[in-house]
């Protein structure tokens, strides 16, 4: 990308302890033309922590297309610009987005200065298997909306987390209470990196019953991550049908060639049908 052309650079900023932001992600806010930020207000207690006094605009949900096509401008004619959400890092249920996407569509440069997440931060510290998870985002604002949600992630292997806000919560577990098993494991993170952190792992039935019972629980910012749902053993096993597709390619092909057919035929893991041809070759 030519240099007359500004850059936009993508930062993290803390998500509560204001010492949690890189030496990097500093020297970029002082260093850029202007800094677009989700709330300007809010910004200004970082920026003025560490004396930084570059120019401010806003960028936020009501505002962010018309926004956008300026901050675009603005790049076009050399300027640099930083967009910051009013904590952690952006675009992560936070605006940006439009901007970002016409940034790059345009061939722009964008460059991501990494930093806190609380997505990130409460699976650190969970103790739930994190190798693959789903991030939902909020959760959705009405109970019938919420139930229906989770009853799409209630036989979900793998991990799941969403944002929650103070005055839902409480809701929140409820209705996640109706669907789900109640010994569930889940995670409740609130007020992370704060003075009232508190990350709480125990069963869904018991989670309703502390939040209920501690107005604190029921206080701050919060993420929910939820266990994923035991494997049925006999979701593990190969129907007729299946084992038929298998057996058929096999009077064809190789082991490893019908393996692969299988897979993309059936849908059926691989590691299933190669165990499954193995054993017809033995016999």
């Amino acid at each position: 990308m030519s240099s007359e052309y500004g850059k936009l650079y993508v930062v993290a900023t803390p998500i509560g302890n204001l010492a949690d932001i890189s030496f990097r992600a500093i020297e970029t806010l002082k260093q850029v033309d202007l800094i677009a930020a989700e709330d300007t207000r809010h910004i200004k207690m970082l920026l003025q922590h560490y004396g930084i006094t570059n120019k401010l605009i806003s960028l936020h949900q009501h505002n962010e297309e018309r926004a956008s096509a300026g901050l675009l401008e603005k790049l076009r004619t050399g300027l640099s610009i930083a967009l910051v959400s009013d904590a952690g890092t952006p675009l992560l249920s936070d605006p940006g987005m439009p901007l970002v996407k016409m940034i790059k569509d345009q061939g722009l440069d964008v460059i991501p200065i990494p930093g806190a997440c609380a997505l990130i931060t409460a699976l650190s510290a969970a103790g739930l298997p994190v190798t693959q998870f789903s991030f939902e985002g909020f959760s959705p604002r009405t109970s019938s909306a919420r139930k229906a949600f989770f009853q799409e992630k209630l036989a979900q292997p793998t991990t799941w987390v969403f944002y929650e806000s103070s005055h839902r919560i409480l809701d929140s577990l409820k209705d996640m209470a109706m669907i789900l098993p109640l010994d569930r494991q889940i995670v409740i993170a609130r007020e992370l990196t704060k003075l009232h952190e508190t990350i709480v792992k125990t069963s869904l039935g018991n989670a309703v019953e502390l939040v209920e019972s501690n107005d604190n629980m029921r206080k701050g910012e919060f993420v929910v991550i939820v266990d994923g749902a035991a494997i049925d053993k006999k979701e593990q096993l190969i129907t007729p049908e299946q084992e038929n597709v298998l057996a058929i390619l096999l009077q064809e092909c190789s082991i490893k060639t019908a393996v692969d057919l299988a897979v993309k035929i059936t849908g059926v893991r691989k590691k299933l049908l190669y165990q499954a041809a193995l054993d017809r070759a033995k016999e």
